[in-house]
C-alpha cells in the first residue's frame, strides 16, 4: 500500500500498534455498502465504466457474503477493513478493482462507515427503548391504583401508586429515545468524497452517495467531514444517561427484591442462586446493568479525551475511536434487553407494597393541607401542628391514623373527626389529581396518552 513512499515495511510492533483489523471488521457490512454506493456513483458520473462498477458491485456481494459466512481471512498487514476488502476485491475481479478507489480517501471512507454503524445502533437503541417503555406501560396499567410508599433521601415521603412510579420511567426513557432521535437526525450527512481533507478534483456526485445510503445530505466542508466524531460522542453522551436511567431502576430491584423489602418478585429467568447458600435468589442480571453505566460512561471519557487535542482534519489518533463505541453499544443494548425481560416479568407484592405505604407517617402532608384547607392556617403553622402529632404517634409507638380525636385535638382544638378521612393512604393518592399526580385516574390517562404516541410512532417508523 505504501510501495511507493516507503523503502522498507512496518516493523513487527508498528504494525501491531498500527493495525486496527482486529476490531474494525465489525465495520465490513457497512465498508461494503459504502462502496458500492461509491462505485456506482463513479460509473454515473463517467469516471468509471459500466463494466468495471459491476464487476466491483458484485465482487463486494461476494466478499460480503464470505464475511459473513464465516468464510474471509482476514490479515492485519493489511491493517484495516478497508484493505483487506480491496485486497479481496483484487484476488476476484483483478484490474477493476484498483478503480474502486478514486475520488475517495480512507479517511472518508472510515468516516462513512462508523457514521452508518453508528446510525444503525442508534436505530436499535431506539427499538430496545420503545419495547422498554411498553413494559414499563403494562406494569403501570396493572397497578395504576396500587399504593405504595413514595421516597425522598429513601425515607418515606408520601404515598403514591406502583402505576406512578412505572410511569416516571416511561419518561425518562421517552427523553432518552429523544436524545437518540436528535444524534441520529445530525449525524445522517454523509463524508464520503471529502476525500483525504480537501475534496477531489474527480466530477463525483455526493449527492449520489449521500441519497443511496440513506443520509440526508452530504457534509458540507471536506476538513469537518473526515475529522468530525461528534456523532459517536453524541451516541456516547445518549448512551450514558440512558444507561444511569437504567441503573437507576436496577438500583430499586436489588432493594425492592430484598428480603427487607418484598416489593417485588424476579422471575428465576433474570436471577441466580449462591454456590453455599441454598435460600439466596440474587438480582445478578439487575447488578450488573447497574454496572454497565461504568463501561458506557468510561467509553465517553475515553473518546473525549482522544478528540479534544486533535488539530484539522485526520490523525492516527482517530483510530482509537472505535472499541469504546463497540463495546458501549454491545453494553447499552444487552442492558436494554436485559431489562425489558425483568419489567415484564417481574411481580409485584400488592401487599407488602401497602403495607409499608401505611408507615411512616406517610400521610403527614395530607394532614397539614387539611389544616389550611379546613381550618384556614398558613402552612408554616399547619406543618408545626402535624410535627407535634408526628412526634405524639412516634412516641406511643402508632401511626397518625392511630390516633384518637382528643389527641389530635390536645395539640389544635379546631381539628374535627374529618381529619382522619384524609389520612388513609388510598384517600391521600386519590386526592392527587394535579397534572402529573399520582391520582390512579392520572396514571391511567397518562398510560393512555403514551400508548397513543408509542403507536402514532411506530405508524410512523413504518411509513
Amino acid at each position: 500500500m505504501w510501495g511507493g513512499r516507503f523503502a522498507a515495511g512496518p516493523d513487527a510492533i508498528m504494525e501491531a500498534i498500527n493495525a486496527s483489523i482486529s476490531f474494525d471488521k465489525r465495520l465490513a457490512r457497512q465498508d461494503i455498502e459504502g462502496s458500492r454506493a461509491h462505485a456506482t456513483m463513479l460509473a454515473s458520473t463517467g469516471i468509471l465504466t459500466d463494466s468495471d462498477a459491476e464487476a466491483i458491485r458484485e465482487g463486494l456481494l461476494t466478499i460480503l457474503s464470505e464475511i459473513e459466512g464465516g468464510d474471509f481471512a482476514f490479515s492485519a498487514a493489511l491493517e484495516d477493513i478497508h484493505m483487506n476488502v480491496e485486497a479481496r476485491l483484487k484476488e476476484l475481479i483483478g484490474e477493476p478493482a484498483g478503480r474502486l478507489h478514486t475520488g475517495r480517501s480512507r479517511n472518508d471512507q472510515v468516516a462513512t462507515d462508523f457514521r452508518l454503524w453508528v446510525r444503525d445502533q442508534a436505530d436499535a437503541a431506539i427499538g430496545g427503548l420503545l419495547s422498554l417503555q411498553r413494559a414499563f406501560l403494562d406494569q403501570a396499567e396493572a397497578g395504576a391504583d396500587w399504593v405504595m410508599p413514595g421516597f425522598t433521601h429513601l425515607q418515606t415521603a408520601q404515598p403514591v401508586t406502583w402505576g406512578h412510579h412505572m410511569m416516571a420511567y416511561v419518561e425518562m426513557l421517552g427523553r432518552d429515545v429523544s436524545r437518540f432521535r436528535d444524534a441520529r437526525a445530525r449525524m445522517n450527512e454523509s463524508p464520503l468524497g471529502a476525500a483525504a481533507l480537501a475534496g477531489t478534483s474527480f466530477p463525483i456526485d455526493r449527492e449520489i452517495t449521500a441519497k443511496a445510503l440513506g443520509f440526508d445530505r452530504p457534509c458540507a466542508n471536506s476538513l469537518d467531514a473526515v475529522s468530525d466524531r461528534d456523532f459517536a460522542l453524541e451516541f456516547l453522551s445518549a448512551a450514558t444517561i440512558c444507561a444511569m436511567h437504567l441503573s437507576r431502576f436496577a438500583e430499586e430491584l436489588v432493594i425492592w427484591s430484598s428480603a427487607q423489602f418484598r416489593f417485588v418478585r424476579l422471575s428465576d429467568r433474570f436471577s441466580t442462586g449462591s454456590s453455599i447458600m441454598p435460600q439466596k435468589k440474587n438480582p445478578d442480571a439487575a447488578e450488573l446493568i447497574r454496572a454497565k453505566i461504568g463501561r458506557i460512561l468510561g467509553a465517553n471519557v475515553a473518546l473525549l479525551t482522544v478528540m479534544k487535542g486533535l488539530p484539522l482534519a485526520y490523525s492516527k489518533d482517530m483510530q482509537e475511536d472505535k472499541e469504546q463505541v463497540f463495546d458501549a453499544a454491545d453494553s447499552l443494548l444487552l442492558a436494554l434487553a436485559a431489562m425489558d425481560g425483568m419489567v415484564r416479568d417481574m411481580t409485584a407484592n400488592r401487599d407488602a407494597l401497602e403495607t409499608a405505604a401505611a408507615s411512616g407517617f406517610s400521610t403527614a402532608t395530607d394532614l397539614a393541607d387539611w389544616l389550611v384547607r379546613e381550618l384556614g392556617l398558613p402552612f408554616r403553622d399547619a406543618h408545626h401542628v402535624t410535627g407535634a402529632l408526628v412526634k405524639m404517634a412516634e412516641d406511643r409507638g402508632v401511626d397518625l391514623p392511630d390516633l384518637s380525636l382528643a389527641d389530635v385535638r390536645s395539640v389544635h382544638d379546631g381539628i374535627t373527626e374529618a381529619v382522619f378521612g384524609v389520612l388513609g393512604v388510598h384517600n391521600s393518592v386519590a386526592s392527587r389529581t394535579s397534572y402529573g399526580g399520582t391520582a390512579p385516574a392520572q396514571v391511567r390517562a397518562q398510560v393512555a396518552a403514551w400508548r397513543e404516541r408509542l403507536d402514532k410512532d411506530a405508524g410512523a417508523d413504518q411509513t
